[in-house]
């Protein structure tokens, strides 16, 4: 059950994450975070050492789920095949559903000065340890190829999936989901299927 605390980070998290997408981190102020989230500006202040830390928080916060979905997911997949099919329809239905924070990530995820960078690389690192396993697994079951390299690999499809499904939403979002899974899908199989498939 969520408590008063967390309802006023919510709040404080909608409303910053609602802003920096219009006008960027940089152009955004705490006075303008806690007029939209409705709260005193004392609020900020109470939870975060100011605005970097409450975005901060707000990237652990979101990406804390997704975590848990890969693992979930990874988890209940049958073989490698399978898992890497079920990780990258996992990605893109989030980026779906949290479209505003997917395109704050992609544009501060290179910002190396930010105070969040090292929170933000450990939460990526974590979850692309999910396809690298999966990867992994593929190469030691002989399904996917001996010759990649299974974390470069996985960094590679997380990447092209953030972007085709940023691209997908922005440029021809009447396409269903499933079409766009199966287009990353066949993309993905080129690239590591051994020949045979589990």
């Amino acid at each position: 059950m969520a408590t008063r605390s967390d309802t006023t980070k919510c709040k404080l998290y909608d409303a910053a994450l609602s802003l920096i997408a219009e006008k960027g981190f940089t152009g955004t102020t705490v006075d303008e975070i806690v007029e939209r989230a409705g709260v005193a500006k004392g609020t900020v202040y109470y939870h975060f050492a100011g605005k970097a830390e409450l975005v901060e928080a707000l990237i652990a916060d979101r990406l804390t789920p997704l975590q848990e979905q890969f693992r979930a997911t990874l988890e209940a997949a049958s073989t490698p095949s399978v898992a890497l099919e079920a990780l990258v329809r996992a990605e893109l239905e989030w980026i779906r559903d949290n479209r505003a924070f997917a395109k704050m990530l992609v544009t501060e995820l290179w910002r190396e000065e930010r105070v969040w960078h090292d929170t933000l690389f450990a939460l990526r690192h974590s979850i692309i340890s999910y396809f690298e396993r999966a990867i992994a697994d593929g190469i030691a079951a002989g399904v996917f190829r001996s010759d990649i390299d299974a974390a470069f690999a996985a960094s590679a499809l997380f990447g092209m999936t953030v972007t085709s499904a940023l691209d997908w939403l922005v440029f021809s979002p009447e396409t269903p989901l499933d079409t766009v899974a199966e287009q990353i899908r066949r993309l993905a199989s080129m690239a590591v299927a051994s020949g045979t498939q589990a």
